[in-house]
């Protein structure tokens, strides 16, 4: 068996790209997912099998499947696993094309996969090029992440790195400029962001880490006139990829 995907969306968004040997397990007698028994015969790639209750909460595992179940199969899984795109920040930068923009989300060590689920999601629609984690202390592209992401993680690119502040000298090579976020940087509403941006979001307890920060060009906040002193780190995140869009529309 391969990756196994739950969440109706996130099931939706990897029919579409499943490969042979994928299978939907239903729930036996449950008519609620019809939809996407349908879509899955209509790939003719992704066979269904309806399967026992307590079958499918062994195919879940500790996931909240819904009475659904996506096993993406061993191709599949040896592809991509289901989940994001990879490629190196090298093969990145050669990517682009001469006076091409492009927005980088580097995460330094969020380890909650909820926060990351929601991350992807926002990066998804404010059409961030990469999103950067670091190989050790940091959420990874599992199930959960693909749930909370409802598919998103299907379509937006990541770089799995072992030295985060090493590879964000390599996009400066290219032009890029780092922004971190700070609680005490500059408000982000006033920053004119460069064509070439990587925003730098530090973990949810202890931020950012020293020899990241100084790796950063600006530091920048958003402004708040709350009763407590901080966003959750993906909301946060979201709030910045629009700024940048603000005036780097796609």
């Amino acid at each position: 068996m391969g990756e196994k995907i739950t969440g109706i969306h996130a099931i939706e968004e990897a029919l579409k790209n499943a490969s042979r040997g994928s299978t939907l397990y239903l729930l036996r007698g449950d008519k609620r997912n019809s939809a996407l028994e349908f879509k899955a015969m209509s790939t003719g790639k992704t066979a269904v099998k309806k399967v026992s209750e307590v079958e499918l909460n062994r195919l879940a595992g500790n996931a909240d499947h819904r009475g659904a179940v996506l096993d993406l199969g061993a191709r599949s899984s040896q592809s991509q696993g289901g989940r994001l795109k990879e490629v190196s920040i090298l093969d990145f930068c050669k990517s682009l094309k001469d006076g091409q923009s492009a927005l980088v989300l580097a995460l330094d060590e969020i380890t909650d996969p909820h926060n990351l689920g929601a991350i992807l999601r926002s990066a998804d629609q404010f059409s961030a090029s990469l999103i950067i984690v670091p190989e050790r202390r940091s959420a990874s592209a599992n199930e959960t992440v693909i749930r909370i992401s409802s598919g998103a993680a299907q379509y937006v690119t990541m770089s799995t790195v072992t030295n985060l502040a090493r590879e964000l000298d390599v996009l400066k090579d290219y032009g890029f400029w780092v922004y971190g976020a700070d609680m005490n940087g500059e408000n982000s509403y006033n920053m004119e962001f460069a064509k070439r941006t990587v925003i730098v979001m530090g973990s949810e307890g202890s931020g950012m880490r020293s020899l990241v920060r100084t790796k950063c060009d600006h530091m920048l906040s958003i402004p708040m006139s709350g009763h407590i002193d901080s966003l959750n780190v993906s909301v946060a995140a979201g709030i910045l990829m629009y700024e940048y869009r603000r005036s780097n529309p796609v």
